[in-house]
């Protein structure tokens, strides 16, 4: 058998490294589903239909959550409570989809979703915060953790526009859920276009937080990870593998 050269061994690992990435968009045990998950749900919330098309958004949240709980080894008590919110937010997304023009119903399906996003990254930050080593588990894992405050903010926003008095965003009006996740990204990162601007508060105080905590995010947990990176981690080990506490 001839031996292969340095750089035929290079291609090797570099191929063995894309397929192990391309499992964890597959595997539940993986960051990588989560993260695709999430992607679906974006794409869900700014094309389907308000009314029916929030419940269906709700349902994919919760399998979402779900998904996020059980990849990061959730600890009792944070499952706890989000069963308790997954029960309640599924018979929310139920009761929507047969009622028309209850608008106190809609924003408690808004509520909810903010609600599901919230408990997500607390406990993916807890678990990528304890892994040994820094691989593509925690890249995936911090990259979900981020778009998941994102989304928690966009739910948050929709969620204040639907109870208060006057339009969320003033003169440019009640705005759309693909406005809000628009507006609620470009805060996180703190883009700041300035085409929308809440027009009161709570609202723009909520805008402050999700800046201060984008930057905090950034700063903390991605700037450890990429000190901490090395190319060699993506050949770390297969999805599932961490040195999590003890549960």
């Amino acid at each position: 058998m001839p031996k292969l050269t340095d750089d035929a061994i290079e291609r090797e690992r570099e191929a063995r490294a894309l397929r192990r990435l391309l499992r964890s968009f597959r595997s539940t045990e993986s960051y990588g589903l989560v993260l695709l998950m999430i992607i679906v749900t974006y794409v869900l919330a700014t094309s389907l239909s308000e009314r029916w098309g929030a419940s269906i958004v709700l349902f994919v949240q919760i399998a979402t959550v779900r998904l996020a709980l059980h990849t990061s080894g959730a600890r009792r008590g944070l499952l706890a409570v989000a069963n308790a919110l997954f029960v309640v937010a599924a018979a929310g997304a139920v009761a929507n989809l047969f009622s028309e023009h209850d608008s106190a119903l809609r924003s408690l399906v808004f509520v909810l979703s903010s609600g599901l996003y919230v408990v997500a990254p607390v406990s993916i930050v807890r678990h990528i915060g304890y892994r040994r080593q820094v691989d593509q588990e925690t890249m995936l894992g911090a990259l979900a953790a981020y778009l998941l405050i994102g989304m928690a903010f966009a739910f948050a926003y929709r969620f204040v526009g639907s109870v208060q008095a006057g339009p969320f965003f003033g003169a440019d009006g009640e705005g759309t859920v693909s406005q809000d996740l628009f507006f609620s990204f470009i805060t996180l990162t703190t883009t700041g276009y300035g085409n929308l601007i809440p027009a009161d508060n709570p609202g723009q105080s909520l805008a402050v937080l999700e800046a201060l905590l984008g930057q905090l995010f950034l700063v903390t947990a991605v700037g450890k990870i990429v000190t901490a990176w090395r190319p060699k981690a993506w050949r770390g080990p297969a999805p599932g593998a961490d040195g999590g506490p003890d549960e």
